[in-house]
């Protein structure tokens, strides 16, 4: 019991850590939680944007999943770096790449739509797909957990997928569940994904 509570701990630590990195005014001041080691610059979030649909290239909030920064990001929040990304993919408007670590992997996709019904009508098809065990409350503008412990949120006209099925048993220092990692990972894309 001892031991669930002390990674419970470390995963709202971490979280709590996310949740300022993305936000204005963080960097190199020094106002990282202490004891998190030297401060690193953090890129600005994407400026707010009006909504837009899909388009013949990906959106930047969508490129976001697999830059450089999203990987410094979700290294910070796991404690662990990964040992390569995949090269992205775009195709029938969904961006996706897939991080890899020595036991296992996870992969982020975003699937770009174009109005709301349009939104709408692909979470509600996934949560048929792949099962909602339960919703989250205040990440994105709706999201919820599959059957397998994937997360999936909703982000303007863009769908967000946190894919732990290739995961190891725990990942991460100290290492956390697939469940955990997926949900932990979601939240640090949505903390840095604020445009469009």
């Amino acid at each position: 019991m001892t031991r669930r509570r002390a990674v419970g701990m470390a995963v709202l630590t971490a979280v709590a850590a996310l949740l300022t990195a993305c936000s204005p005014g963080s960097g190199p001041s020094g106002s990282g939680p202490s004891g998190s080691g030297p401060s690193q610059e953090v890129p600005a979030p994407l400026a707010p944007t009006t909504a837009e649909p899909a388009g013949a290239n990906p959106s930047a909030s969508s490129v976001l999943v697999c830059s450089d920064e999203a990987r410094e990001d979700i290294t910070e929040a796991l404690g662990v770096a990964p040992t390569a990304i995949d090269p992205p993919t775009w195709a029938d408007h969904v961006y996706s790449c897939r991080y890899r670590y020595p036991a296992g992997s996870f992969t982020l996709s975003v699937k770009e739509l174009s109005s709301v019904a349009e939104t709408t009508a692909y979470m509600d098809a996934l949560a048929q797909r792949l099962g909602s065990t339960r919703t989250e409350d205040g990440l994105g503008e709706g999201a919820f957990v599959t059957t397998n412990g994937s997360v999936v949120v909703r982000k303007d006209f863009k769908v967000l997928l946190v894919d732990d099925t290739d995961l190891p048993p725990g990942l991460g220092s100290p290492p956390i569940t697939p469940p955990q990692t997926a949900l932990l990972v979601a939240r640090t894309i949505i903390g840095c994904w604020t445009g469009a």
